[in-house]
């Protein structure tokens, strides 16, 4: 894979602190390093959301996630079909996986994207991405990159892109369970 000679300055951004916001399957998300606190704290500023409700990760491949969730239930996540794709699975967090990600909960909510650009891009920073929805809590999903631009300024640097053709946001299923928690 050729590597993106934007690939290191994007990689910087996310690496200080910085927020992104991107295609996916249903809208634009709002991204950041899921190690970095510091960041996770800005999107929930941006969003006006609270801690305690936990945030997605995307991946490219589900390597890129068995830092945060049990190596046994992502290995059967992996195979049972769903990814990648637009559902989201609650999976059980390792003790590794930062409180700032799952908030108030033992679960952790993973999607491997069947997106092609957001896949793309967790492939080229070698990492998966917070993703929750480009807008502030209890308003609508921004769709475009313009959209992004109006609500966040210059506090994300907006990644442009098609979205996918999903017209809801990702299924979360609760894996252990089959218990659906949004549909």
């Amino acid at each position: 894979m050729t590597k993106n000679p934007a690939d290191s300055a994007l990689r910087g951004w996310l690496k200080s602190g910085g927020v992104i916001a991107y295609p996916t399957e249903s809208c634009y998300g709002l991204g950041c390093d899921p190690m970095n606190p510091h960041a996770v704290q800005r999107i929930l500023q941006l969003k006006g959301r609270p801690q305690s409700k936990g945030l997605i990760l995307i991946a490219a491949r589900v390597e890129q996630l068995k830092r945060y969730v049990d190596a046994e239930a992502l290995q059967a996540a992996g195979d049972s079909g769903y990814w990648p794709g637009p559902v989201t699975l609650l999976l059980p967090a390792t003790r590794h996986c930062p409180p700032w990600l799952t908030g108030r909960h033992d679960k952790l909510a993973v999607r491997v994207t069947a997106h092609p650009a957001a896949a793309l891009l967790c492939e080229h920073l070698g990492t998966a991405l917070v993703s929750t929805s480009a807008n502030r809590a209890g308003g609508r999903s921004l769709k475009n990159a313009r959209d992004c631009y109006r609500m966040f300024g210059g506090q994300t640097r907006v990644i442009p892109g098609k979205t996918g053709t999903a017209r809801r946001p990702s299924t979360i299923i609760d894996f252990a369970t089959g218990d659906i928690l949004r549909s």
